[in-house]
């Protein structure tokens, strides 16, 4: 069945997760997407293999985009959705079908918001970044995700987590001798010299920047060590993987150079790496959302793409139902309060003033057609 845009958020969330899409299996949840708001007359349509854009073109003197995945990680015997009292259950129903939910239903039915608003519903966001629909629309049609602020639909309790850290992962690589374990003054243990890395990291103390009145909390640490040959050969080499979860206000530039700095003398190679995202509060749009969401802006520690933004100088940050400490949970659920509350704030922010976010010729009565499709 497809979905139905005019069903209340909870159902619209339910509908969407009984949409099987796991990573690179969306198409179908695309399809209905594309489909649904391609009815919608106040939208400018744009898909991109499985990433579906909606647009509104009023004229206003500000945009801003609304983000969400579509795509799940693998079942884990957790669909079709079911409800309790006050969760809907099932995969994807907190990372994060609710919050495309609440987009969707803003898509279609805000047809003047004070703002222009593009929606974004994009694929393969929990794989490999190779796949991320979000930054093969940046790179195809940057165009299309330019704006002034950025919403992206992450679960974060129905509050709001500015920006994110930037992630680097590198090897510290050691260098020994193999010897028989018989005879070990004959070689040069590599895994014993782990342990001044791991002494290193024991005594780091992390950076808490503060950025736009949030407080950042910054970690490295080690996730892994591998060495060794037989039980009965002195290792030759040793890798201690370190991954370093940075504040935004430091590039990824200045992040190796601080790791290089602080492993001067030890043969580094970066694995991995990922900007963080300032979180821009301060600009007008964002001034606007933290007044009518209310509450208290929090940092975000973990990566989420709102970096991708970031990287476009849009400023971003995540808010979207759910407890993201059940993203990926085989008991994975998301409660009604928070698709309702969310919807609602939203709805809010995207409705106040009206008749002073008005272009020329526009009247008060056309902007007023909010609830018109």
């Amino acid at each position: 069945m497809p979905i139905d845009l005019s069903a209340d958020a909870v159902t619209l969330t339910e509908q969407l997760v009984n949409v099987f899409s796991v990573s690179l299996d969306e198409k179908q949840i695309a399809d209905e997407v594309e489909e649904a708001l391609g009815a919608v007359s106040h939208l400018e349509v744009t898909r991109r293999g499985n990433t579906v854009v909606a647009r509104t073109d009023l004229g206003r003197r500000e945009r801003v985009v609304i983000a969400g995945h579509l795509d799940t990680v693998p079942l884990n015997d957790n669909l079709p959705a079911w409800r309790d009292e006050e969760n809907l259950h099932g995969l994807g129903s907190c990372d994060m079908k609710g919050g495309v939910a609440v987009a969707l239903r803003l898509a279609a039915h805000l047809a003047a918001p004070n703002r222009d608003v593009t929606y974004v519903f994009y694929e393969a966001e929990e794989i490999e970044a190779e796949h991320n629909g979000l930054a093969k629309l940046a790179a195809s049609d940057p165009e299309l995700m330019r704006a002034d602020f950025a919403i992206l639909m992450e679960p974060s309790n129905a509050g709001v987590e500015a920006g994110c850290q930037g992630t680097m992962r590198i090897d510290v690589r050691l260098a020994g001798e193999r010897a028989h374990s018989a005879r070990s003054w004959m070689g040069d243990n590599a895994i014993h010299k782990a342990g001044a890395v791991l002494r290193l990291l024991d005594d780091y103390r992390e950076r808490q920047p503060w950025i736009d009145g949030l407080r950042y909390r910054e970690g490295l640490n080690a996730v892994r060590v591998h060495g060794g040959v037989a039980g009965n050969v002195v290792p030759d080499e040793c890798v201690v993987e370190v991954n370093y979860r940075f504040a935004p206000d430091r590039s990824e530039v200045e992040a190796e150079e601080f790791l290089r700095g602080f492993f001067r003398g030890y043969d580094v190679t970066i694995t991995d790496s990922a900007p963080g995202a300032l979180p821009g509060l301060s600009v007008p749009a964002a001034a606007a959302f933290l007044a009518t969401v209310g509450g208290e802006a929090h940092p975000k520690f973990g990566w989420t793409d709102v970096a991708r933004f970031s990287g476009l100088g849009v400023p971003a940050v995540n808010y979207g139902p759910g407890d993201p400490l059940l993203a990926h949970k085989q008991e994975e659920h998301v409660p009604f309060a928070d698709i309702e509350r969310c919807e609602a704030r939203l709805r809010a922010w995207l409705t106040e003033g009206l008749t002073e976010g008005l272009t020329e010729g526009m009247t008060v009565g056309q902007a007023d057609q909010g609830e018109g499709a």
